[in-house]
């Protein structure tokens, strides 16, 4: 048995029958936000992000209110390892750092940006710790949509011009140690962008924010773009969402290929509908790849 298969077979084992409902909808192209709006600001501050909670809800991107103790649960079997990779003893030595977090999937529609969103969330809770959350989905740049920054300069933005410092360009919102990083203009060669030593020099300008500062990249799918490709080059730790009874399981050894176990920590997260204990929503599994057990 390969240690993907041990690694899966490790998160199915408590893990209920999949559910096919309760895949959150995204707007249409084009349109506004669904839940943010963006907070005057005196002249020459930031702008800062309101998140409208409620309108995240009806859209499917966090749980009913009735649900938010149990599914809190669920992210902090997702966080606690992250951030014990990223702080740990040896961490600070680790080349790409750890705490440069992608959330990475095989193909769209596994869940990738709405386990971005909940991480984002359950990591800003932790009292010292803040979050950048960043959209590198450049192709197809959901965050920056869902929070009403998609005409916001961006990381594209800081990638091409060595003038602009990607710090100035990171969002405040009004969950106390979380931020919002936009994808920026599309443009061309976004792949080299994001494979760039410039890159490498604007991931160390986001943990220089704070030391105990998370910086989680929503990605594109790995199995179809190059630039998630490109940019796990730079990450230290990457999490793959694997949603149960949806992700082939050629298409998730493909993605998993793509990646380098001694350069990233790999882990995955299967994604399991588990109508009557979320309602809709979604359970989670947490396990590692890579790690040569037969537990």
């Amino acid at each position: 048995m390969s240690v993907v298969e041990r690694a899966l077979d490790k998160l199915r084992k408590n893990a209920p029958e999949p559910d096919r409902g309760g895949v959150p909808v995204l707007p249409p192209a084009g349109s506004n936000s669904i839940g943010t709006f963006i907070e005057a600001q005196p002249v020459g501050a930031r702008p800062r992000i309101v998140i409208d909670r409620e309108a995240l809800r009806a859209a499917g991107y966090l749980p009913d209110q009735n649900q938010d103790r149990r599914f809190a649960d669920e992210y902090r079997q997702i966080k606690r390892p992250l951030l014990a990779a990223a702080f740990g003893a040896e961490a600070a030595a680790q080349r790409p750092s750890p705490r440069l977090v992608m959330m990475a999937s095989a193909l769209p529609g596994d869940g990738k940006t709405f386990t971005s969103i909940n991480l984002a969330m359950s990591l800003a809770r932790e009292r010292d710790t803040s979050v950048v959350l960043i959209d590198g989905d450049v192709a197809k740049p959901h965050i920056s949509r869902i929070f009403g920054v998609q005409a916001e300069r961006g990381l594209l933005d800081a990638l091409s011009d060595d003038s602009v410092d990607v710090e100035s360009l990171i969002l405040p919102t009004d969950v106390n140690h979380l931020s919002i990083l936009p994808a920026g203009q599309t443009r061309e060669g976004a792949t080299e962008l994001l494979s760039s030593a410039r890159m490498g020099a604007l991931a160390a300008r986001l943990l220089a924010r704070h030391p105990r500062c998370v910086a989680l990249f929503d990605s594109s799918p790995l199995a179809v773009s190059s630039e998630s490709r490109a940019l796990a080059t730079a990450m230290g730790q990457v999490i793959v969402v694997v949603k149960a009874g949806h992700t082939p399981r050629q298409a998730l050894l493909d993605a998993l290929g793509e990646l380098d176990p001694d350069r990233n920590k790999v882990s995955l997260v299967l994604n399991q509908g588990r109508r009557s204990l979320l309602e809709g929503y979604y359970g989670y599994s947490y396990g590692s790849y890579g790690e040569d057990n037969n537990g």
